[in-house]
């Protein structure tokens, strides 16, 4: 790696929802700048913690044996008033009283919102790292925190399955990502699930309650009596999962369960996929800032660490899967008509 800057003191926090692996990600910055001799503080409770000053200075010694821990040791927050001009001038006031040369912000989009308006109004390098269970930054091919969501999801699933099948009876598992279908994508192929319903899905084609039903019922007829389980992708369906299986209960007499994973999701030790790649990221982020590059976010692409213009990552849209979306809506879809079937 060629080193382009003299950097002696960098700052690094987690921001918004909080993801599997943001703990590897700090323990891989304080690891690599303590390797380039370069000093760490972090702020508590992402901006709002940059806006209260509220910071402590990281060593080797305060990140071992994070790497099997959800959450974020430096806690996160939300901070809709870091959106004003007021609140990033007094930012920037905060992180040039300390000296610092460089902020490193792991967060999703928002954060990276946050971090380019930050960047209009103070002259430091910034870099974001990608921590976010959605999935959904561009110029990555995953992020933190979503190998974990979808393994969560895809447990939570088989145990469904098991009752479901006991029971023959239909249920709809309701999983985060109101606007990114990536876990529920991932999740429905991984355990196998008969219908999903995604945010890109609703948009080409919004699915209908009656439609759902005929799709229950032609399952049962070709596969017979058993399970039927569906993913419900957050805020996909006016009321959610509960009112979607009272309505299929009141208006078609087909009693329906519901479940709603929520936070569950967030929570739990990361996946090896998730420790490693914040590992890389952490470690590439702070390289990024020695090379002298500014409002990037370090990110992943066919196993190479690459950086992205922070306005990319919400500017452009990071599509699903073309081919998974297509194996599971289509090739596993057990009532989609096969057209060389019955021909001789």
């Amino acid at each position: 790696m060629s080193v382009s800057k003299n950097i002696q003191r960098i700052a690094v926090l987690t921001s918004g929802g909080d993801a599997p692996g943001m703990n590897a990600a700090l323990r891989a910055v304080v690891l690599a700048a303590d390797h380039y001799g370069i000093e760490v503080i972090a702020f508590r409770h992402g901006y709002q913690g940059l806006l209260d000053n509220e910071y402590t200075l990281m060593q080797p010694k305060d990140v071992q044996h994070v790497l099997q821990y959800s959450g974020t040791i430096i806690k996160s927050a939300r901070c809709h008033r870091f959106k004003e001009d007021s609140a990033a001038v007094e930012a920037a006031a905060n992180l040039n009283a300390l000296a610092l040369d460089a902020l490193i912000i792991i967060g999703g989009d928002g954060s990276f919102r946050g971090a380019e308006h930050l960047a209009n109004h103070w002259q430091g390098q910034i870099i974001g790292v990608p921590g976010t269970i959605d999935n959904d930054l561009y110029g990555t091919d995953a992020t933190i925190g979503y190998a974990t969501a979808v393994t969560i999801a895809m447990d939570a699933l088989d145990k469904i399955r098991d009752t479901a099948d006991a029971m023959d009876r239909v249920f709809i598992v309701e999983v985060m990502g109101r606007h990114a279908g990536f876990i529920g994508l991932g999740s429905a192929m991984a355990a196998g699930a008969e219908r999903m319903i995604l945010p890109e899905l609703q948009k080409d084609k919004p699915l209908t309650i009656s439609a759902l039903v005929k799709h229950i019922h032609r399952v049962q007829e070709i596969r017979g009596e058993g399970s039927y389980v569906m993913v419900l992708s957050e805020h996909q369906w006016p009321g959610g999962a509960v009112a979607l299986a009272e309505q299929l209960d009141a208006e078609y007499d087909l009693p329906c369960r519901p479940c709603l994973l929520g936070h569950i999701q967030r929570g739990g030790a990361p996946a090896p996929a998730d420790r490693i790649l914040a590992s890389e990221l952490g470690v590439h982020a702070v390289e990024l800032i020695l090379q002298g590059k500014h409002r990037v976010m370090a990110g992943m692409r066919a196993n190479q660490c690459v950086d992205v213009p922070l306005r990319d990552t919400w500017e452009k849209k990071n599509p699903l899967a073309a081919n998974l979306l297509r194996i599971q809506h289509e090739i596993f879809n057990p009532v989609k008509k096969n057209p060389r079937r019955n021909t001789q």
